[in-house]
C-alpha cells in the first residue's frame, strides 16, 4: 500500500495528446442490453484537439517532376494504403483525394525510454524552441510564412513517442514540410529562446496541481507505472525543465535526430513520388544512428493500492487503473469491450439510479500494454466504491446477451468511423497499428476484431484483467476509507 500527500510532477495534461480511440468520443451514448442490467448510456470527458489547417492563401506552384519509386511497397488491405522505405525511414502512405489537406506526421521513436529523471522533457523542449528560429528560418520569417501558407505545425511528446505533424493543403505542403524539417535539422537553439520555453514548460507543470483532473492523472498514472520506464515524464518535471540547457539541447539534436528513430505517416492527396523527394532531399540526409524499435517490457504485476491528496474541493476524485493485454493479444479487443460494458453499468446505476455523480466511467487506454480504468467525481466515495465492486463482480459473474453484445459492436463501429474522420486521426490510427501491432493493416481490421468478441470473452477478461486496481485519490481524506480501495 502506498500512501502520500505530495505531488509527483510527471504528467502534464495539456501536453499530452492521446487519440479519441483511447476513449469513447465526447457525447457518445453507448446503449447496452446485459444480463442483470438496465439500458445504460455513457458520457465521457472530450479530448483537447489540435488546429487544423486553414486555407492556403498562395497560388498552386508548378508541378515539380515525379521520381521513380525507391523500394517495392506492402500494400494495406484497402489497396491504397502503402508502406515503403525512403533513405531508411519507414513510411505510411494513404492517398485520400477526398480533400486537399495533407496530413504528415513524424514519429520519433523511443519516447519515455529514451530519457533519465534528469532529462525528462529534453525532446519536447527542443522541438518547442525549434519553433523559435532554425538556421534558413529566423522567428519573424518561419511565422511569416506559416500565417501566409495557412498552415500548422504541432508536436507532441508521449510515453513512446514524440509526434510532429504538419497539416497543410497540397499547394502548401512543400513550403510547410520544408520548415517542419528545418525545425528537426536546424534549430537555432539560442539561449534565450531556450529560457523562454523553459520559463514556459515550468509554469505548465506547476499549474497541474491547481486542477484536480489534472492532478488525478499524474498521481494515477505515477501508481500505475511505478518502477517502469513509463514512470519518467516525456513532458518533464519541474525539476528536469530548470537544469536542461542550449548546449544540452544541441547535443541531443545532434545525437538522436536520427533516422533510425523516424517513421512517418502520411494521409492525403499526395503521390508516393512526391512524399519521397520530400524526405530524401530533407530528412533522409540526417545519420542513420542505431536505434531500433521495440515493445517496452510489461509493467510489474504490482499489487492493489493507493495514493490520496488532501484538497478542499466541492467534490472528490477518483481515478484506479488495471493493467491489461498486450495490443496483439486476443483480449485486447475482449477487454475494450468489457470496459465499455462496465462504463454503461456504472452510468446507469451511479448516475441514473442514485444520483451519486456527474461524470463516472470506466475508461479503456490503448497503448502497447493495455491499461483499464474506473473513474468518478462524488461526494460519496465509499458509496461509489461499493457500486463499483458490485457492478465488477457481477461481469465477472454473468455473461452479457449476444443481442446486448451486438448493438455494445454496432456503437463502437459508429465511433471508430467517427474517431477517423480526418487525415490527421487517420495517420494515428495508421501509426498505432505499426507500432502496436506490428502491422499498419490491423488499423482496418479493427471491425472485423470486436465483432469477433464472443460474450464468453468479455466474462474472461473481466475476470482476468478487473482486479489489483491502483488507485488515486483528490479530495477530503475523510470521505474515503483505505480498505474498500484495498478491495479491488
Amino acid at each position: 500500500m502506498m500512501r502520500s500527500t505530495t505531488p509527483m510532477a510527471r504528467r502534464v495534461r495539456p501536453f499530452r495528446v492521446e487519440s479519441r480511440a483511447l476513449r469513447a468520443v465526447s457525447g457518445c451514448i453507448v446503449m447496452l442490453l446485459a444480463t442483470g442490467s438496465d439500458v445504460s448510456a455513457q458520457v465521457t470527458r472530450a479530448p483537447a484537439r489540435r488546429p487544423v489547417a486553414r486555407p492556403a492563401t498562395k497560388p498552386v506552384p508548378a508541378k515539380p517532376a515525379e521520381e521513380a519509386p525507391s523500394s517495392p511497397a506492402i500494400l494495406g488491405d484497402d489497396s491504397l494504403t502503402m508502406k515503403f522505405e525512403v533513405s531508411g525511414i519507414p513510411v505510411i502512405l494513404r492517398p485520400v483525394t477526398a480533400n486537399n489537406v495533407v496530413a504528415a506526421n513524424l514519429y520519433l521513436l523511443g519516447g519515455a525510454r529514451q530519457l533519465t529523471p534528469a532529462t525528462q522533457g529534453i525532446e519536447l523542449m527542443l522541438l518547442e524552441t525549434s519553433e523559435r528560429g532554425t538556421k534558413k528560418y529566423p522567428r519573424d520569417l518561419l511565422r511569416s510564412k506559416m500565417a501566409a501558407l495557412g498552415s500548422a505545425i504541432g508536436v507532441a511528446a508521449g510515453i513512446d513517442w514524440t509526434s510532429v505533424g504538419l497539416r497543410a493543403t497540397t499547394a502548401g505542403l512543400d513550403s510547410t514540410w520544408a520548415i517542419m524539417a528545418d525545425r528537426i535539422m536546424a534549430p537555432r537553439l539560442e539561449a534565450a529562446d531556450v529560457q523562454f520555453v523553459r520559463e514556459q514548460f515550468v509554469t505548465a507543470v506547476s499549474q497541474r496541481k491547481d486542477s484536480p483532473d489534472a492532478l488525478l492523472d499524474f498521481l494515477a498514472d505515477s501508481m500505475a507505472f511505478a518502477g517502469h520506464p513509463y514512470a519518467l515524464e516525456p513532458t518533464g518535471t519541474e525539476a528536469s525543465l530548470k537544469t536542461i540547457t542550449a548546449s544540452q539541447l544541441r547535443e541531443y539534436q545532434a545525437t538522436q535526430m536520427v533516422t533510425s528513430r523516424m517513421m512517418l505517416v502520411v494521409v492525403g492527396n499526395v503521390s508516393r513520388s512526391k512524399v519521397e523527394r520530400l524526405v530524401r532531399e530533407t530528412i533522409g540526409r540526417l545519420p542513420r544512428g542505431t536505434y531500433t524499435w521495440n515493445l517496452p517490457e510489461p509493467p510489474a504485476d504490482l499489487p492493489g493500492g493507493y495514493v490520496m491528496e488532501k484538497r478542499q474541493l466541492p467534490t472528490n476524485y477518483l481515478q484506479g487503473y488495471f493493467h491489461g493485454p498486450k495490443a496483439t493479444s486476443n483480449d485486447y479487443a475482449a477487454l475494450r469491450l468489457a470496459c465499455a460494458v462496465l462504463s454503461g453499468r456504472l452510468f446507469g446505476e451511479v448516475r441514473q439510479r442514485r444520483n451519486l455523480s456527474y461524470s463516472v466511467n470506466a475508461p479503456f487506454v490503448e497503448r502497447a500494454f493495455s491499461l483499464g480504468g474506473l473513474y468518478v467525481t462524488t461526494t460519496q466515495p465509499d458509496e461509489v466504491l461499493s457500486i463499483m465492486l458490485q457492478q465488477i463482480k457481477a461481469l465477472q459473474d454473468g455473461i452479457i446477451t449476444q443481442e446486448g453484445l451486438e448493438q455494445l459492436v454496432q456503437q463502437f463501429i459508429v465511433t471508430y468511423f467517427l474517431d477517423n474522420e480526418t487525415n490527421a486521426d487517420q495517420a494515428n490510427m495508421l501509426a498505432r497499428a505499426e507500432l502496436y501491432q506490428g502491422d499498419f493493416r490491423r488499423a482496418t481490421r479493427f471491425v472485423q476484431e470486436l465483432r469477433a468478441v464472443k460474450p464468453e470473452d468479455i466474462q474472461r477478461a473481466a475476470r482476468t484483467y478487473m482486479n489489483r486496481v491502483r488507485w488515486a485519490y483528490v479530495g477530503d481524506p475523510g470521505k474515503v476509507t483505505p480498505a474498500r480501495l484495498l478491495r479491488f
